[in-house]
């Protein structure tokens, strides 16, 4: 079976470390083929660095490179439909980093336009293929922890400076950046969406959240209490409570350890990349590529951890806390849910 061909748009910091993580996976199953970056010496250092035979100024070039399979799409928010659009378009399969799009309306109108041109598409939510993750499901559905009660997760870092985080016009907001995280964890929990939301939340001058807490109901009574901060380090883990016990995430958004409901703390270490990371555990990443291969080898268009109803559902919680917090993006006047 000849490798998957990897492009890679965008020469960031989440870019280079998915370069990286691709890096310790068999070269017979992945190569990285080609580079795009609004500048050309930034694709040209991005290709060095990581050993890329071909690098370009912009992305239409990915776009028009028959040689290359699938696009990894590492651009700031705003750009991810546009983005992941043009590769559909060109026949390319998609993996884009979360959040999938801006909000509900637009993340449908990407997964059916993929659906239509029968392309893989999935939202890089790469905690949900950490073994940590996989425990966690396994011994929920063997009822190990019996019925689940009650999600308790925090995720905030000091956040302010980056632009991403801190610029409406660049689709900011740690409901967006954060949140994405907090809310998919409790979903992968209960294995249900939210049929209720309370949330409140910080605004900056430029209208977007720095922080937020949300209350998630969920069918039969269970309860995820969120938080998110862009101004302060919180303990980023995920505690999922159930009637005979819990389970502990430990930096729950890439969980290398967590401690079992007998107590026992589980290691899954990572192989050293050649290149080093930037991100904690960002290594990670190798599990969300090669799920991305077994789909698209299997002729799948979605994988059912990440599934379009899952980023849609996530994107749903998203849109009605920004409702609730006053936060409105100009896609919202555009793509409608």
């Amino acid at each position: 079976m000849a490798p998957l061909r990897w492009a890679i748009v965008s020469a960031g910091t989440i870019s280079h470390d998915f370069a990286c993580a691709v890096s310790t996976l068999p070269a017979t199953d992945h190569q990285l083929v080609a580079v795009g970056a609004r500048g050309l010496e930034n694709a040209r250092k991005f290709a060095e660095l990581h050993g890329i035979p071909r690098f370009y100024e912009g992305y239409e070039a990915i776009a028009k490179d028959p040689e290359v399979d699938v696009v990894y799409v590492g651009t700031v928010n705003n750009v991810h439909y546009e983005v992941s659009r043009m590769m559909l378009e060109a026949g390319k399969h998609v993996l884009c980093e979360k959040p999938l799009c801006v909000n509900r309306g637009q993340a449908r109108a990407l997964l059916d336009f993929a659906r239509e041109r029968g392309l893989f598409c999935m939202e890089a939510i790469w905690s949900r293929f950490f073994p940590s993750y996989v425990h966690l499901r396994e011994r929920i559905g063997r009822g190990d922890l019996g019925r689940i009660e009650r999600v308790e997760v925090q995720f905030g870092f000091p956040l302010t400076h980056v632009e991403r985080v801190r610029m409406k016009s660049l689709g900011g907001g740690t409901v967006l950046d954060l949140g994405v995280y907090t809310i998919q964890v409790a979903m992968w929990a209960f294995q249900s969406e939210p049929v209720r939301i309370e949330a409140a939340g910080q605004l900056n001058d430029e209208g977007v959240d720095v922080g937020i807490t949300a209350t998630l109901h969920f069918p039969g009574g269970g309860v995820a209490n969120i938080k998110t901060s862009a101004i302060d380090k919180l303990p980023n883990t995920a505690v999922i409570i159930g009637t005979k016990g819990s389970i502990t995430l430990h930096d729950f958004w890439c969980p290398i350890e967590l401690t079992d409901i007998d107590g026992t703390v589980r290691s899954y270490p990572l192989p050293a990349s050649k290149v080093e990371c930037i991100l904690l555990n960002s290594v990670g990443l190798r599990y969300e590529a090669e799920e991305t291969r077994r789909r698209i080898l299997a002729g799948e268009l979605e994988s059912p951890s990440v599934s379009h109803n899952d980023s849609l559902a996530i994107a749903g919680v998203q849109d009605a806390i920004r409702k609730q917090i006053g936060v409105e993006m100009p896609e919202d006047y555009i793509y409608k849910s």
